[in-house]
C-alpha cells in the first residue's frame, strides 16, 4: 500500500536548480526529498535543452570549420551526416550525465522520488504515478519545477511538421527548408544547428533586431554570418498563419504592411516559454504569482508561504540554469540557517557560431536610463590570435564609470565568448576597475587577451592600436 513520506525538506523538480538545491541542503545536514516526474535527472536544460543542443551546435561548427579550411589552403570531401549516429552520440551524454547526476543522488543520501507533485497544503503534496509513495509531508519545500514552450491558438497545428525547440532536438530528421519564428537565442541556436546539417533556414522575428535586448554592435557580426549561413533573416515580421498542406506547412507572414506565403518543410516555433507553476495545485498554498505565472520570492528566494521557497524558471528574471543553480544554492542555504541572498548579475550567452556573450550593464540598459558611461571597444581585427584562426569579425567591449572606473559591464562576440565572459562576472562580482583588468597580464597570443587590451584602451595605454591623442 502506498505509504506517506516524511522529510525536512522537499524539492519539487530535478534541474539545474533543483538538484543543487537539494545536494547543497543535504551537504548542509538537511534531511531532502527530490521527487522529478522524468525517471531521469536533469530537467529540461540537460534532456531537452541546454547540453544536446551545445553538442549539436558543436557538431554545426566544426562542419562550418571543415568548409572554411579550403582558404587556408586544406581541402575536405563533402562531409556525410549519419543522422541515426548523431542521434545516439548525443543521447549518449545526455544519458552520462544524467547517470551522474544520479549517482550524486546515492552519495548525499537524497530521497528520490519519481512522480509529479502537488500541494494539498502548505505542508504536505500528494504524489501522482507513483505505486509506492502517496503523499509527502514535508517542513520546507523548494519550487523548481522549470518551464515549458509557450502555445499559441494561432500555430496549434496538429502537425509533427510543426516543432518546439524540445522536438527539434529529437533530430527526426534534416528538412530541405526550416522556418524558425522567433529570432532571440534559442531560435538562432537551433537555427545555426540545422543550417549546419543542411537545412535552408528561414528566420522570422517581430522585433526590429535578432536577440532583443543585446547590444547593436554584439549582434551585427552575428548577424552578417547568419546572413551568409541562412536563406533569409526577416525582422519587424509576423507570422498570420499556418497551414498543413502535401509538400509541408503553408505559412503567411506580414512585413512593413505586405503579406507573403511560403512553404517549408518544418516549422520551428521559438517564441518563448512559460513557468510551470500552473499545474501543481500552487493555489492550495499561500504561494503568490504575478500574472505571468511567476512566483513572487524575494532575495532569498522565499516565497509569500513561509514554509515554501521558489526558484529558476519558476521566479522572474531570465530563464537560465546558472541561474537557477545559484538561486537553488540561496534556498538551502537560507534554510540551513545561512545569511544568503541572491544578489548576483546574469550572465547570457548565445552559443552561436559566432557566440555572443554578456554581463551586467549593457549600453542599452544605461541609454534607457540616461547614465552616463564609458564605453571601450577592442575590435577583433587587431588580435594576433584572431587572425590566426581566422575569426577577426569579433568584438570585445568593457562598461565602466566614468568616475570610478569600476567595471559595470561586459560584452563580448567571437568564438569562444561564453568561456571569455567569466573574466567580466568576476570583474563586476569583485567591484573591480578598468586598471585591475588592464594590469593583470594576459597570455599572448590568445583571444582572453582582448578583454585586457579593451581594458587598456579606456584607460589610454593601449599598444595594440593606434589611439588619437585628445
Amino acid at each position: 500500500m502506498p505509504e506517506t513520506h516524511k522529510t525536512d525538506l522537499l524539492v519539487i523538480g530535478g534541474g539545474p536548480g533543483g538538484y543543487a538545491a537539494a545536494f547543497r541542503a543535504a551537504d548542509l545536514g538537511l534531511s531532502v526529498t527530490l521527487i522529478e516526474a522524468d525517471n531521469r535527472l536533469g530537467g529540461t536544460c540537460l534532456l531537452h535543452g541546454c547540453i544536446p543542443s551545445k553538442a549539436l551546435l558543436h557538431v554545426a561548427a566544426l562542419i562550418a570549420q571543415t568548409q572554411e579550411a579550403q582558404h587556408w589552403g586544406v581541402t575536405f570531401s563533402e562531409p556525410k551526416i549519419d543522422l541515426p549516429a548523431l542521434r545516439e552520440w548525443k543521447n549518449g551524454i545526455i544519458s552520462r550525465l544524467s547517470n551522474g547526476l544520479a549517482g550524486l543522488v546515492r552519495q548525499r543520501k537524497v530521497h528520490h522520488i519519481q512522480g509529479f507533485a502537488e500541494f494539498d497544503s502548505s505542508t504536505s503534496v500528494v504524489v501522482k504515478n507513483n505505486d509506492d509513495v502517496s503523499r509527502i509531508e514535508f517542513g520546507n519545500a523548494i519550487i523548481a519545477t522549470g518551464s515549458r514552450p509557450v502555445n499559441i491558438p494561432l500555430f496549434a497545428i496538429d502537425s509533427p511538421r510543426v516543432m518546439n525547440s524540445s522536438e527539434a532536438l529529437e533530430l527526426d530528421e534534416v528538412p530541405k527548408s526550416l522556418l524558425v519564428v522567433g529570432g532571440g537565442i534559442i531560435g538562432l541556436e537551433l537555427g545555426n544547428v540545422y543550417s549546419g546539417l543542411g537545412s535552408e533556414v528561414t528566420v522570422v522575428e517581430m522585433t526590429d533586431a535578432l536577440v532583443p535586448g543585446a547590444d547593436a554592435d554584439l549582434i551585427k557580426p552575428l548577424a552578417a554570418r547568419l546572413n551568409r549561413d541562412f536563406k533569409a533573416i526577416h525582422t519587424r515580421t509576423r507570422v498570420t498563419h499556418l497551414e498543413e498542406v502535401n509538400n509541408g506547412i503553408e505559412v503567411h507572414y506580414e512585413s512593413n504592411s505586405q503579406q507573403f506565403v511560403e512553404t517549408f518543410d518544418r516549422v520551428l516555433l521559438a517564441i518563448g516559454r512559460r513557468p510551470n507553476t500552473d499545474n501543481i495545485t500552487i493555489e492550495n498554498t499561500k504561494v503568490e504569482r504575478n500574472d505571468r505565472g511567476f512566483i513572487t520570492v524575494d532575495a532569498q528566494m522565499r516565497t509569500s508561504d513561509a514554509n515554501i521557497f521558489a526558484i529558476g524558471d519558476a521566479v522572474p528574471g531570465p530563464g537560465l540554469a546558472h541561474k537557477a543553480a545559484h538561486e537553488g544554492h540561496v534556498a538551502a542555504e537560507v534554510l540551513a540557517g545561512h545569511g544568503a541572498v541572491f544578489d548576483k548579475v546574469v550572465p547570457s550567452v548565445v552559443y552561436t557560431d559566432p557566440e555572443v556573450a554578456w554581463v551586467g550593464l549593457t549600453e542599452n540598459e544605461a541609454k534607457q536610463d540616461n547614465r552616463k558611461v564609458d564605453v571601450a571597444r577592442f575590435p577583433w581585427a587587431a588580435s594576433g590570435k584572431a587572425t590566426s584562426i581566422g575569426r577577426t569579425e569579433g568584438l570585445t567591449k568593457i562598461i565602466s564609470d566614468p568616475h570610478t572606473h569600476r567595471v559595470l559591464g561586459m560584452g563580448i562576440v567571437g568564438p569562444h565568448a561564453g568561456d571569455l565572459l567569466a573574466e567580466g562576472v568576476l570583474a563586476i562580482e569583485m567591484a573591480a576597475v578598468v586598471e585591475d583588468i588592464a594590469h593583470s597580464i594576459h597570455p599572448h597570443p590568445s583571444l582572453s587577451e582582448t578583454v585586457g587590451v579593451a581594458a587598456e584602451i579606456q584607460l589610454g595605454s593601449a599598444t595594440d592600436v593606434y589611439m588619437p591623442k585628445k
